[in-house]
Parts: structure tokens; sequence; C-alpha cells
């Protein structure tokens, strides 16, 4: 791979790279070709000289795009800012490119990039985007697994809204038999034997979990059918969700910004060439703001402090600050980025605003709940106490019109040797806007799917 021998500690006269030509360019005698294997962000140089087998045929009609194999010696470049470069023995070209090959030597603005992202991924900045998303989920399981989390994979396909705000995708079969391919099935009954839907959360399955196994966590794809344009919103995106066992708010709170400090310093330690370029090109203050997390303690205020602190700013909001109403965008940021200067931890939030699962506090006003805000971002964990009184979660559903024979297995955990219990749910994406400083989610995710877009 380009990076390890970019990385080598002495030449060698037997390499192999394979990869993609991002640039070429013809001397009298030989050519020079970059190649990027996505390994990394540089480019290898190598050198191809007009002896080399093929040259006039395969070499000099290459262009960017083209997919290459090269063996050759690793030696000491002669240019400037690289080390190392290769002079090729021999070349076999596995793929030409045509000559509308769309990602030419410029900038390409996003939006675009979005209509190709089946080659996005060979651009400079997306090919460090997808990088960090690998790490980054590679150090989301070594956090859990350090810990001794097991790892529960719930089930895409549901019955049961864990939101209760009724944004759900039905899923139905179809049938092709007829020249109707497209249509549902007339007069058949539900496949499932009941409405399904696709997943918004695995939440209320890995509390099943948590009462056996004490400590779980969920990686998956949630969908939510939001008709929402906005830069943070999908409607297809991954959660990072762990249930505790013997767990009160308190501990779910810091376990929260412990992941988020961690998954910080994992990046600044793992990702440092691709966190370059974004904080070149992408946000200038985002080393800043990574660093500001890594080194200082979140603060935390409660709901009611949260408001109070809004209302005394004298700020122009968009949507009006209000105590009952839930806090916007633009309200948590001023909270990270102006007056706190750093991550918060925003709790006990008004029970109707809330969830039915979530703990009622002795106040009979408040629930357990957490919002844990970043700069940049606003709200990036989202979690809870959850009730593990059976009384009170009955009244709880009553009180949302939910029927309880619907969620008999989820009391039947009250029944049977309750505890308390919490957890929460991390957006990925919104973790991986915030590490790499990218301001719209269907930047950070490979094929995005949002309202009216379902390309790829």
């Amino acid at each position: 791979m380009v990076k390890s021998l970019l990385a080598a500690e002495e030449a060698s006269s037997q390499v192999r790279v394979q990869g993609w030509v991002r640039t070429k360019r013809d001397s009298k005698a030989f050519s020079f070709v970059e190649i990027n294997d996505g390994s990394c962000l540089a480019n290898i140089q190598v050198i191809v000289d007009a002896t080399v087998p093929g040259y006039e045929a395969s070499i000099l009609p290459l262009r960017t795009g083209a997919s290459l194999e090269v063996e050759g010696g690793l030696v000491e470049s002669q240019g400037k800012g690289q080390k190392w470069e290769m002079v090729a023995k021999s070349v076999i070209v596995h793929g030409q490119a045509d000559e509308d090959y769309p990602l030419q030597k410029k900038g390409h603005k996003a939006e675009f990039l979005r209509s190709i992202a089946h080659l996005r991924p060979r651009s400079n900045l997306f090919g460090c985007v997808f990088r960090v998303r690998s790490r980054l989920a590679y150090a989301v399981h070594q956090f859990f697994q350090q810990r001794d989390f097991v790892n529960v994979h719930t089930p895409i396909i549901t019955a049961s809204d864990c939101e209760g705000a009724g944004e759900m995708f039905q899923v139905k079969t179809v049938s092709g038999e007829s020249g109707q391919e497209g249509q549902a099935k007339n007069g058949e009954e539900e496949f499932f034997g009941k409405p399904a839907f696709l997943t918004v959360s695995g939440q209320l399955e890995g509390e099943t979990f948590a009462c056996a196994l004490s400590n779980i966590y969920t990686f998956g794809p949630t969908f939510r059918a939001e008709n929402s344009h906005t830069t943070r919103h999908a409607s297809e995106f991954w959660m990072i969700e762990p249930e505790m066992a013997f767990c009160d708010l308190e501990a779910d709170m810091s376990l929260a910004e412990e992941l988020v400090k961690y998954l910080v310093c994992d990046v600044l330690e793992n990702c440092a060439e691709d966190l370059e370029l974004f904080g070149k090109f992408v946000d200038k203050g985002l080393m800043e703001r990574l660093h500001f997390v890594r080194d200082r303690s979140f603060e935390r205020v409660t709901y009611t402090e949260a408001v109070d602190l809004l209302l005394a700013s004298e700020q122009k909001f968009e949507f009006p600050v209000e105590y009952g109403a839930n806090l916007q965008s633009e309200h948590e940021r001023y909270l990270t980025e102006q007056h706190f200067k750093c991550p918060v931890t925003v709790y006990n939030y008004p029970k109707e605003i809330k969830p039915f699962y979530m703990r009622l506090n002795d106040d009979d006003k408040t629930v357990a709940a957490m919002d844990l805000l970043v700069p940049g971002i606003g709200e990036i964990v989202g979690g809870s106490q959850r009730e593990e009184r059976l009384e009170i979660l009955r009244g709880n559903m009553e009180r949302e019109g939910l029927a309880e024979e619907e969620y008999w297995w989820y009391v039947d955990l009250r029944r049977y040797g309750t505890v308390p219990h919490a957890g929460f749910g991390l957006g990925f994406e919104r973790m991986l806007m915030f590490v790499t400083g990218v301001a719209n989610i269907r930047d950070v995710i490979p094929f995005p799917r949002v309202p009216g877009w379902a390309e790829f």
C-alpha cells in the first residue's frame, strides 16, 4: 500500500503499488505518474521510463482515473515534499478512464460530488472522510469492548415505535407477478402478522439484554421518515446505543462524556494526516476545538438552568425560548459556542416533552433525561435513566396512548427482576461531523438517503 511505502525506512529494489492515477505528466523519454490507492491522503510518484515494456501503447495514453499495477524500485526522491518515489520496471493497466472522467485536478462543489457518490471517495476530501469514518467505527467497538460491554444486534425490522413520533418507514411486500411491481399484494395479510417498520432505535430491545447481561451496546442503522432538509438530518443513519443495568442518570452522563472524549482522542492520535486537510480546507478552527474537548471537562446544567441562561442572553433566536419547549439547534449552539465555550450536558427535562420510558424524578415534573451538546453541531447524544417502576411505566404508556399488549415484553422486564437502568444514543454521523468539521450530514455518509433522494 502507498501508506506503508511512504513510511518505509529504507529503499527497496522490488515493491508493488496498485491504485488509480491522480495526475500524469510526460517528458521527452519518461512520464511522472501520481498514484493513490486510498490507504492515505498522499500519492506516490512513479517514474516510468520509455524503455518500460508497453510504454507508448499503455503509458502515454493514460488519463486521470485509470487503474494501474506497478512493480519497481523504491528510491529516494529528488523532488521536494516527498521522501520516496518509485522507478517502474513493469506496468499493467487494468482499466483506462474515459475522457469525461469527472474528478479532474480542480475543486468540486459538495453538491456536484454528491451526484457522483460512486466516485467521490477518490477525491482527497472524501477519502479522508471515509477513512476517519472507518477509524471512528473501530474506536467505538474498542471503547465498549475494553469495558466489557456485550455487542448486541437489535432488529432493523420492528413493530415498536421507540420514540412515539410516528415518523417511521413501514415495511410491506411487493409483487411483480401480475405486472404490478412496486404495488402491495392485494388482499394479503401483513407479512409479519402485524404492521412492521424500519427501526428508529434499538433501545427497547437493548434494554431486554441489559436486564440479562448487565452492560450491552448496539451499533447499527436506524431510520426516520422525517421530511427534514436540514444539514443535520438524514433518513438513514447509524446509532451507537449502550444500555447499562444497575445504572442511574449520573453514571449515564459520565459514560456519554467519556465516550465522546475517547473518540476525539482516538481520531487525534490516529488520523492526523486526514485532520490536517480538514483543518486547512474545511474548518480552520477544528483542531483547536478538538484539543479543547480532549483537554477540558464537560459542563453540566439542568434544563431549567439552560432555559434561564438563554432567556438572560438577550440573543435574538429564530425559535423563541420558553420553559416546556424543546431546545433548538441554535439554542444548543449558543450554550456550547458562546456561553460555556465547551461541550455541555443538559439534564432533567420536563416530562411532557420526553418519551414514555424515561424515569420520572421525585419532583413529578421532570424526567431523568440528558442531552450532550457539542460546539458546531448541537445535540450529539441523547439518553436517560429508564423507568423501571411498573405502575409508573403503565401510567406513562396510558398517557401516551400506547397499548400495553403491544409492549407486553417491555412491561415484563418490570415484572421479572426489575433494576434501575440507563442508556443513551450517540448519532454516529453527527460525531463524524464534529471530528471532521464537515457541515452537512450528507457528506459523512457514503450514500445518503434524504427526502427526495435515494440514488445508488
